[in-house]
């Protein structure tokens, strides 16, 4: 929690706006805690470390950005990118799990895609690859960006100022939110038996090697 905390502080708006840029849509930024980040950007900015009416346009904006540089990234490299090697950036189950909930939810995927690690990063690239109707995936970003880079800002704040020693109640907080973002992918683990096989096979190559 502290080491959140400082980076915040440490990273200020231009950091911020970095990793919600690259989080949204560079493949770099699959692993990024944007849900924790922004939630306790909102929180700080309710006890004046930042200026929340800088942070919600700004990191809105950035979230919009990153989207649609996914969107033009899957856009131009199209089915190419399912035959890309894995490297340290870039992993082809990623893909295959953002594209089984891409299917299964459609393009409101762009929305509820934003409040789950790694698939967040990898939806807008799928629709690109799948040529989705650049005006319906705008109409979606813009939605997405709004509920989850705005709304975490505004409800880090809102909680900061409402509630008294409200600091004391951070941690298991972001604990909390952390939790709820990764939910989805641990239910879907335990329903695909595929990729609990997968799971267990790649960790016992990884104690093997050990």
């Amino acid at each position: 929690m502290i080491d959140i905390i400082s980076f915040v502080k440490a990273a200020g708006y231009l950091g911020l706006s970095a990793v919600v840029f690259a989080e949204s849509g560079l493949l770099i930024g699959f692993f990024l805690p944007g849900d924790s980040l922004l939630f306790t950007a909102g929180f700080l900015a309710s006890q004046g470390f930042l200026d929340i009416y800088i942070l919600c346009p700004l990191l809105f904006v950035m979230a919009v950005l990153g989207d649609s540089v996914g969107y033009t990234f899957g856009y131009r490299l199209g089915p190419k990118i399912f035959k890309k090697e894995d490297s340290i950036f870039f992993n082809k189950e990623n893909v295959h799990h953002a594209q089984v909930f891409f299917e299964k939810h459609g393009g409101k995927t762009i929305i509820l895609a934003r409040f789950i690690p790694v698939i967040r990063t990898f939806a807008p690239i799928l629709a690109g690859v799948g040529k989705m109707r650049y005006g319906m995936f705008v109409a979606y970003n813009i939605v997405g960006a709004l509920l989850w880079a705005v709304g975490l800002l505004l409800l880090g704040y809102f909680l900061g100022r409402v509630i008294p020693n409200v600091d004391k109640y951070l941690l298991p907080i972001i604990l909390g939110i952390i939790i709820i973002s990764i939910l989805p992918n641990i239910i879907h683990l335990i329903k695909n038996k595929a990729m609990r096989e997968a799971l267990l096979n790649k960790l016992k190559s990884i104690f093997k090697r050990s």
